[in-house]
């Protein structure tokens, strides 16, 4: 039977079968990393992607036989080790996916190293502190504790010394922490009654505020709120939610990663039986219960049931455009933006919303960035990372300084704090939804 080089299907994404015994059998896993890394030398479109592709094809390039069978099969973990699970690969450029034949999804295949790993007990402590996000904040965000580890995080000489004990670098952007919670400190109007349904969406928004805005981005959540009540729509904001579980995907601790989903699960499905379509200010969380999680739990129907509840802001306001329900009355113009499409958004497949909305602002000019920042959850914050994170954000800067923009920014607002770092001060990057807020003036 003939292969076929390239698919012209859409790609479809195979369960992730973690529950299986198979799943984490050295032997099975390295063999399917050995037929994955045959077939990505073979092709070599993501090279430019992350530092993944690069270290493959230089260990089989300085390999005896000049081919993956000439690796050490040892060596494999060190491209796994600079996967940060974008999924810009599956989703942008591989032409492999199922319903190829070949079937291959090299996110998912880093994600069983990277939980084969875990389970293995080779993983730092200190990655195992920094993606437990709930505890970590929950300590942080106090009255007390907050302006100390703000003030920690702004002394050079202290960052320096944290750098040699936990392995931060010290010159990565760490944002500052609230000493109070978005949940409890923004409080959304009484209900106007005036919610209208339109095709998938109730006109009603519960609001996963997330860790990340619960204690670092409050003005997002705030603009988010204020965005969607301008149009009509009724907000609240959700109670007792815990992490997405995105940080501990990442790390491989798949099993912490599931305990988080059963927290949240009864959290989302009340929002839902109450008539809340489910809103998330971070395209990470969406795609975690968008995408991930719906792998992971292919069977549940209540995964499933959240799944078709969950979107991203401007997915929302677009359907909500289409409709004619979204208000475009606009107060003033951004003039030029440099926006920067998030690769968690990105991979979602619903297309540019974000740049949609934006677009209906009179005397707005747009340009779309469609590259990786390289901040990449926890990549850019560690200190054998951190130059590489630099490397990949450097063309992300050069083309926003080329922009000459009034405003920029990113979906995801690690992003634009990584930006507005390699932009070394020369302004500070807004979350879409603000900009948005600005736009309206209100």
């Amino acid at each position: 039977m003939a292969i076929k080089e390239g698919n012209l299907e859409a790609p479809k994404r195979d369960p992730i079968a973690w529950q299986d015994p198979d799943y984490l059998n050295k032997e099975s896993l390295y063999n399917e990393m050995e037929r994955a890394f045959d077939i990505c030398h073979g092709c070599r479109r993501c090279v430019s992607l992350c530092d993944s592709f690069p270290s493959l094809f230089d260990l089989v390039d300085e390999s005896e036989t000049l081919e993956v069978d000439g690796v050490d099969k040892d060596d494999y973990m060190s491209v796994v080790d600079q996967c940060f699970m974008c999924d810009l690969c599956a989703e942008t450029k591989c032409p492999y996916l199922p319903p190829h034949e070949w079937a291959l999804d090299f996110p998912h295949l880093m994600l069983r190293a990277k939980a084969y790993k875990f389970e293995q007990g080779d993983t730092k402590w200190r990655d195992r502190i920094i993606t437990s996000t709930d505890p970590v904040f929950n300590t942080i965000s106090n009255p007390v504790i907050a302006p100390i580890v703000n003030a920690v995080n702004g002394n050079e000489t202290a960052r320096k010394a944290i750098d040699k004990a936990v392995g931060l670098h010290p010159e990565a952007p760490i944002p500052s922490f609230k000493s109070s919670k978005a949940v409890s400190k923004i409080t959304p109007s009484t209900p106007s009654n005036t919610a209208k349904a339109c095709d998938n969406t109730t006109g009603k928004v519960a609001i996963f505020v997330t860790c990340y805005g619960d204690n670092t981005d409050h003005q997002s959540v705030a603009d988010l709120v204020a965005v969607l009540e301008h149009n009509n729509i009724e907000v609240k904001l959700l109670q007792d939610a815990k992490c997405c579980g995105m940080p501990k995907l990442e790390l491989g601790d798949l099993k912490k990663v599931a305990s988080l989903k059963d927290a949240n699960l009864p959290v989302f499905q009340q929002a839902i039986n109450d008539g809340y379509d489910i809103i998330a200010p971070i395209p990470s969380c969406v795609l975690m219960y968008k995408q991930e999680l719906p792998l992971m739990f292919p069977e549940e129907a209540n995964v499933q049931k959240v799944k078709a509840a969950f979107f991203d802001p401007f997915e929302y306001l677009i359907i909500r455009h289409k409709a004619g329900l979204l208000n475009t009355e606009f107060s003033r113009g951004l003039g030029k933006v440099a926006y920067h499409a998030a690769c968690h958004q990105r991979v979602q497949n619903f297309g540019s919303k974000t740049r949609e909305v934006l677009s209906l602002i009179p005397d707005t000019d747009v340009t779309t960035i469609e590259r990786c920042s390289g901040h990449d959850g926890t990549y850019a914050l560690k200190s054998e990372t951190y130059d590489k994170a630099m490397k990949i954000l450097k063309p992300v800067v050069r083309r926003v300084a080329q922009v000459e923009p009034d405003t920029f920014g990113s979906d995801c607002p690690m992003a634009g704090r990584f930006i507005a770092h390699g932009m070394e001060g020369e302004g500070e990057a807004e979350h879409p939804i603000s900009m948005v807020r600005k736009a309206y003036g209100i």
